[in-house]
């Protein structure tokens, strides 16, 4: 009789150790994620205007205007009242304010539904919500897109 308990008693304490070692990394994943995001973000607040030059090398976040060029090795987000003005160069943005300029993009382009884009993009990805405003040129894998009209969640590739 001892000899069947054996099994499920080892069954048990493999499952205890399992779900220990489990909720050990999933909780050093969440402390991981939380000081890399709380240590790494520049920020452009409302009510704040810059002009000239940016060099970033972490992500930015701008929610005031900047006139003039940002080059940035990691995500730029112009927040819903964010204005630029001038040359964004980065690796991944998402747009929710207002951009004219040139902007390149190595990665994706977000444009969120309430983003007004006014000159020339250059990116691999773009992603384009419905009642998004577009006018000027793009180009992504070697194709060339032309708008000037609202978007409508769909783009007609010439």
């Amino acid at each position: 009789m001892t000899i069947n308990r054996l099994p499920n008693a080892l069954d048990f304490y493999i499952k205890r150790i399992e779900k220990m070692f489990k909720h050990k990394k999933e909780e050093n994943k969440k402390n991981e994620a939380v000081s890399i995001v709380s240590g790494s973000n520049n920020s452009i607040v409302t009510g704040t205007k810059l002009e000239g030059t940016i060099n970033a090398n972490s992500d930015i976040r701008i929610d005031g205007e900047l006139v003039g060029k940002l080059f940035c090795k990691g995500r730029v987000i112009i927040g819903p009242s964010g204005v630029v003005d001038g040359e964004l160069d980065c690796q991944n943005a998402i747009i929710e304010g207002k951009f004219t300029g040139n902007l390149k993009v190595s990665e994706l382009l977000t444009l969120k539904e309430n983003a007004t884009i006014s000159g020339d993009i250059k990116t691999d990805k773009i992603n384009i919500q419905t009642g998004a405003s577009f006018n000027g040129n793009c180009s992504m894998g070697g194709q060339s897109i032309k708008s000037s009209q609202k978007s409508n969640g769909a783009l007609a590739i010439s």
